[in-house]
């Protein structure tokens, strides 16, 4: 991305799309107060984050026991109340789940990628589903420090050592076929990177015709084999980033409020929520809802405005998609591809030969 002379000045920035993530599976009742576990539970945590600020809601389900539900009838249910209860509110699947048969037939029907692509067949459609780009390793304990899981479950060996171990599985063959199929039923592929590798995958993506759509993305700072805190790395992955590509910042703990303050003032958008941090920045808890008017407060200090529903779903581009590859690389700011026989760097207009 390219920063004018007068870029960080607010009023010639973007309004604050803010993302909520505040089902927290990873998370079981007893670590905080602020899990919803019925239906009526969690419909009501995305009016509150929406009537905080939120206008994107990352979206997971639990079943009435707590645990995380893999049952496409549950996602097809709270995606329906969600409708509903938050028409305007953007509506992103998180793209880690692999639903599971809730019978034989479907047992016998479904392969192991099957249960993964499925996202593309909820219904109603979500606006999103996350879509993460060449398989990498997930362990967010790498970043845990002193204090971040004090009184939770988290503090059992065990459960540390499985996320320590955990792999984001996305070979190339899979996530092409996977952004195919959302992008055939309309849904838009939301991009979690994790460094500028990957997001030079996805240029390659765009550039070789397998994704013809807006670039809405997240730098994923948590640690294991994605990006850590450093903030020169995310100053680097920014400078990548095409102009016209939509950029959240995502970290976890207490991380989150300085990484996100970072991202109010340089015009980029963030992310919050129990599923990043259970904790403020002097380790209170702090709900999910307290975290979006914490966002909002960062950002009234520095004059950005706040995006309304209407306003996130025109600066993510919502149900859009591009005609063709050119145009794609051409809306985000890419340079073109190049021509047979042309020379040096391809300038759109100005073909090299």
């Amino acid at each position: 991305m390219h920063f004018l002379d007068d870029s960080l000045l607010p009023e010639n920035q973007q309004k604050l799309v803010i993302q909520v993530a505040p089902y927290g599976p990873q998370w079981i009742p007893g670590d905080s107060d602020d899990i919803p576990v019925t239906m009526d539970e969690q419909i009501q945590k995305a009016v509150d984050c929406y009537n905080a600020g939120a206008t994107v809601l990352h979206v997971h389900v639990r079943e009435a026991d707590g645990k995380g539900s893999k049952r496409l009838s549950m996602f097809n249910e709270m995606l329906a109340r969600l409708r509903e209860a938050v028409p305007k509110m953007i509506l992103q699947v998180g793209g880690s789940i692999s639903f599971a048969p809730e019978d034989e037939g479907q047992a016998a029907k479904w392969l192991s990628d099957d249960t993964r692509h499925m996202l593309a067949d909820l219904n109603p459609k979500p606006d999103q589903v996350t879509v993460a780009v060449n398989s990498s390793q997930m362990n967010i304990m790498d970043l845990m420090m002193d204090g971040d899981f004090t009184g939770t479950s988290f503090e059992n060996p065990q459960l540390q050592a499985a996320y320590e171990d955990m792999v984001i599985p996305s070979n190339p063959s899979w996530h092409r076929e996977h952004i195919r199929r959302l992008v055939a039923a309309g849904i838009q592929p939301h991009f979690m990177l994790g460094h500028v590798h990957q997001l030079e995958s996805v240029e390659r993506l765009i550039r070789r015709g397998h994704y013809n759509g807006p670039l809405i993305l997240n730098y994923v700072a948590i640690g294991g084999s994605l990006a850590g805190l450093n903030p020169v790395d995310m100053l680097e992955f920014v400078r990548r980033v095409p102009d016209g590509a939509v950029l959240t910042l995502e970290t976890l703990n207490r991380h989150v409020y300085p990484m996100m303050a970072m991202a109010i003032a340089l015009g980029m958008h963030v992310r919050c929520g129990i599923e990043d941090t259970l904790n403020g920045p002097h380790r209170e808890r702090m709900t999910s809802v307290q975290q979006v008017v914490h966002m909002v407060q960062q950002a009234r200090l520095l004059n950005r405005d706040i995006a309304n529903g209407d306003d996130a779903r025109e600066i993510y581009q919502i149900g859009q998609f591009y005609k063709d590859t050119d145009d794609t690389l051409a809306r985000l700011g890419y340079t073109p591809n190049r021509h047979p026989g042309e020379r040096g760097i391809p300038v759109r207009g100005f073909p090299n030969v």
